[in-house]
């Protein structure tokens, strides 16, 4: 893969780099369960490739900005994902993608994921 087609794929998977490392900045800011959770959702995320690198930026941006309020306001974890955190992080990506292949290890490893963040 050429350098011009990974940035390419880099871009469109997850945007702009510089509104990545923002979006990440803010990530490692959060407090250590909520940026357990995020990074698992994340991962979880990476299956979703939205049309375009700004609905994906978008995406992750508004993800940090969930969990930075809930973690303002004291919100559990559970409260934001609710008891199945596939569901909501399909629903979530609903709004930015069509969506994508999500390998059962990945659903098994982002509930788990979440389970030990909100424990």
């Amino acid at each position: 893969m050429s350098d011009a087609e990974k940035s390419g794929f880099i871009s469109k998977v997850i945007g702009p780099k510089k509104r990545w490392w923002a979006y990440k900045a803010r990530v490692k800011e959060l407090p250590g369960k909520y940026r357990t959770a995020v990074e698992a959702i994340e991962r979880y995320m990476m299956h979703f490739v939205p049309t375009d690198g700004d609905s994906s930026a978008s995406m992750f941006e508004d993800l940090a900005d969930l969990f930075e309020q809930a973690a303002a306001d004291g919100t559990s974890i559970r409260e934001i994902v609710g008891e199945d955190p596939v569901e909501f992080v399909e629903a979530f990506v609903q709004n930015y993608s069509e969506g994508g292949y999500v390998p059962p290890r990945a659903r098994k490893r982002l509930t788990d994921d979440i389970e030990r963040a909100s424990s």
